[in-house]
């Protein structure tokens, strides 16, 4: 079957960078598989996310079939409201390294996830600047350099414009969106992204630490040994970037609206053309 496939984990929470991280670097290690990483390095507020019940369509049906209190657990639920927010970051970084060390890309996810999911369409220039500032002081701190990549928390970033830099969608629906609906289960979800593999085109794959480096952890080891039985090539997205920018004439401009993904809450940053809004 073949096919080339990009793995990029989002870490959102101090539960999913301590815990989640450690078992996917095992999982990948163990075949020998890169990634490519991208942490939150500031507080865990996920407990804040519980207000999007007010004005995100979709998102308490979401949060009952993925079961995310079970998921997240008790205590990620109420960082943020009646615990405060542990800066995740700073709470293990020696975790940092072990992904560089171990060969694996390393980049940001944010500062505050919660803050620049839920806000970013009213923060001002300054605001986003001031929250990438202390992702990077806070990447600096731990690992000696600046983070080269960037993943937009939230599927959350800027509309309308045209820019020099460039950037790699997730071409793959995720587990969380696609999970519980019409029964699906891990193994199907597989299933199905084995199925969009073709041969010689990239594709990437967005995955969670708290998922599949979590309870999902045994059903994202299956898939990685039903990958490489049919001889998937995996590759970090700074390596296909590398690629890319060797013939940056041929990287084609595509414009970006928020809209509605299923199994998603709210909306999304996504790539279309104007008429794809419908």
């Amino acid at each position: 079957m073949g096919g080339r496939l990009g793995v990029k984990v989002d870490v959102d929470t101090l539960e999913g960078f301590r815990k989640g991280v450690p078992a996917l670097l095992k999982a990948l290690g163990e075949r020998g598989i890169k990634a490519s990483f991208y942490v939150s390095l500031g507080p865990d507020h996920s407990g804040r996310a519980i207000l999007r019940l007010f004005r995100q369509r979709g998102f308490l049906e979401k949060m009952c079939r993925t079961r995310a209190p079970a998921i997240y657990g008790i205590k990620t639920m109420l960082y943020g409201i009646l615990l405060p927010g542990p800066l995740i970051g700073a709470a293990a970084p020696e975790i940092l390294s072990e992904i560089r060390a171990t060969g694996h890309e390393v980049g940001l996810h944010g500062y505050d996830h919660v803050r620049w999911h839920d806000h970013l369409s009213i923060m001002g220039v300054e605001e986003v600047s001031r929250e990438v500032s202390r992702a990077q002081a806070a990447f600096a701190e731990a690992l000696g350099v600046q983070a080269r990549a960037f993943a937009a928390p939230g599927w959350q970033c800027f509309a309308d414009q045209t820019t020099s830099c460039l950037e790699i969608p997730t071409t793959l629906p995720t587990l969380d969106e696609l999970l519980g609906f019409h029964g699906c289960t891990p193994d199907d979800f597989s299933s199905l992204i084995l199925s969009r593999l073709e041969k010689g085109a990239p594709q990437v794959l967005t995955i969670h630490a708290e998922l599949e480096g979590g309870p999902f952890k045994e059903a994202f080891a299956r898939f990685l040994d039903l990958c490489l039985a049919q001889d998937v090539v995996f590759f970090r997205l700074t390596d296909w970037a590398q690629e890319l920018l060797k013939c940056p004439q041929d990287i084609p401009a595509a414009p970006v609206f928020q809209g509605r993904l299923p199994g998603r809450a709210g909306t999304v940053s996504r790539q279309g053309r104007p008429e794809a809004r419908s």
